[in-house]
């Protein structure tokens, strides 16, 4: 047998070493990378901290204690959005930001559950989160003029809610049912809206004192408006009312009652049992009959002439006449 000498596959070899290198070198790229993305998270962290820092610090500038009530009071400046940090300051009672700019009610909202009044009036919010349910030592929430159309139903666990103000939203057009559990709401204001009618949600309020739907689209009242018991004025100017219904005289606590700039033809000779009466305001309604005060002898300026002497002397008049509803 004939003994055949070695062969070395220098090409072999080469290809592989240069496949080894390769590798080795696109392992040390991908861990220098791996490390620069870490030290820029890292500069990111540190970044974030001192930015939340600086706003917390902006914050607490911001925090009074009034009475022994801490407020947060911010005042025409730009916050379109409440950072995360506001949360490390749980004791607040009141939040009073106003004109900021603001366009979002936070959901960590739920952790302010000692506040007692949240007053974002005049922003530019456009929804309730249903969070806000958390705040059940909540007394008053203020959110006129903004940009809210719908009212979460959680809002109904706000047990201690007493004043509501949806004013100048001008989308909101309804109420969610639960909130006729509200028990202790006394104040409602949904002025310049976009109601159709009283929501059953506000009909069914136990404690309700004051409720304006001024400037809505309400054409009528709800027969049972009776049921209304508790309040004590009730603001319906500038709506299409052409007629009131005769359980509206049953309102026994009623006594202020404004509708003017409505449809009224006639004076339900009903408004005459309202024995605690002591303002109302017919003016500028299409009224049938053309009633003349008598001159007043102490000629005060003050006399209102389509209040309650008119009011009297209209349903006199239309009594007279055979016209009264």
């Amino acid at each position: 047998m004939v003994n055949m000498p070695a062969v070395v596959c220098v090409g072999s070899f080469s290809g592989i070493r240069a496949l080894w290198e390769g590798r080795i070198q696109k392992h040390q790229e991908e861990l220098k990378e791996e490390n620069e993305r870490r030290a820029r998270a890292s500069v990111g962290q540190i970044s974030n901290i001192w930015e939340s820092r600086i706003q917390l610090s902006r914050l607490k500038e911001k925090v009074f204690n009034e009475d022994g009530r801490l407020i947060l009071r911010i005042e025409k400046e730009e916050w379109k959005t409440l950072p995360p940090c506001l949360v490390k300051i749980p004791q607040l009672q009141e939040w009073q930001i106003h004109r900021t700019g603001l366009t979002a009610i936070p959901t960590f909202i739920a952790h302010f559950t000692n506040l007692l009044v949240l007053d974002l009036s005049r922003n530019s919010i456009a929804k309730i989160p249903r969070e806000i349910g958390k705040l059940t030592k909540l007394r008053e929430l203020l959110l006129s003029y903004n940009r809210i159309s719908d009212i979460p139903a959680e809002l109904c666990t706000c047990e201690s809610l007493e004043k509501l103000d949806l004013s100048v939203n001008r989308d909101i057009s309804d109420l969610p049912s639960q909130l006729s559990s509200l028990a202790r709401l006394i104040h409602l204001d949904l002025s310049m809206n976009q109601f159709a009618s009283i929501p059953r949600a506000v009909v069914e309020m136990p404690a309700l004192e004051w409720l304006d739907m001024g400037s809505n689209r309400l054409k009528d009242l709800p027969q049972d408006i009776d049921r209304m018991q508790h309040v004590h004025a009730l603001w319906l100017q500038r709506n299409e009312i052409s007629h009131l219904p005769d359980s509206i005289g049953s309102m026994r606590n009623l006594s202020t009652l404004v509708l003017c700039n409505n449809q009224m033809r006639g004076i339900p000779k009903s408004l005459q049992s309202l024995s605690n009466l002591w303002f109302v305001n017919f003016r500028d309604n299409p009224l049938e009959l053309q009633v003349t005060l008598p001159k007043c002898e102490d000629d005060d300026e003050d006399r209102e002439l389509f209040g309650l002497e008119f009011m009297n002397a209209y349903i006199e008049e239309s009594f007279r006449l055979g016209t009264t509803d």
